[in-house]
C-alpha cells in the first residue's frame, strides 16, 4: 500500500524551526518503520515544501508555503491506500484523515495496526 503518514509538523512550535525540524524527523522515522512493513510511505511535505522552496517561499509557515502545504497533501492522499496518523494535535494531519475517510481509505492510528507484507533486508 502506499500509506500517507499524517502527523503535527507545525503544531505547537510556534513556529519554532528546531521544533518543525524534530517533528519532521518524527515522521520521517515512522516511514521507514512503513516501509519496513513492506509499503510505500509518503509524507506531504516531501513534495510540498520542494514546490514552495521554488516558488519563493522562506521557512515552513510563510503564505507561499501556505498555499502548498494542504492542497498538495490532498492531492497526494486521492493516490494513496491508506493513512497513519500519528499522535499529537494536528489541524492538518486531522484534516487528512477526514479526506482518507472520505475516500474510503484505511485510516491506522498505530504502526501495529499496518499490515507486514515483508521485512525491507537490511534495514530492520
Amino acid at each position: 500500500m502506499m500509506i500517507l503518514i499524517a502527523g503535527p509538523v507545525r503544531s505547537g512550535t510556534h513556529g519554532d524551526q528546531q521544533l518543525i525540524e524534530q517533528n519532521m524527523q518524527k515522521l520521517d522515522h515512522m516511514a521507514l518503520q512503513v516501509y519496513q512493513k513492506g509499503h510505500t510511505p509518503v509524507i506531504g511535505e516531501w513534495l510540498a515544501l520542494p514546490l514552495a522552496n521554488a516558488a519563493g517561499s522562506q521557512r515552513i509557515g510563510d503564505e507561499i508555503s501556505e498555499a502548498f502545504l494542504y492542497p498538495v497533501a490532498h492531492r497526494l492522499i486521492q493516490s494513496c491506500d491508506a493513512i497513519l496518523r500519528m499522535p499529537g494535535a494536528s489541524t492538518g494531519a486531522d484534516q487528512d484523515v477526514q479526506v482518507g475517510k472520505d475516500l474510503g481509505l484505511s485510516i491506522f492510528y498505530d504502526i501495529e495496526q499496518v499490515p507486514l507484507v515483508q521485512a525491507q533486508a537490511g534495514y530492520i
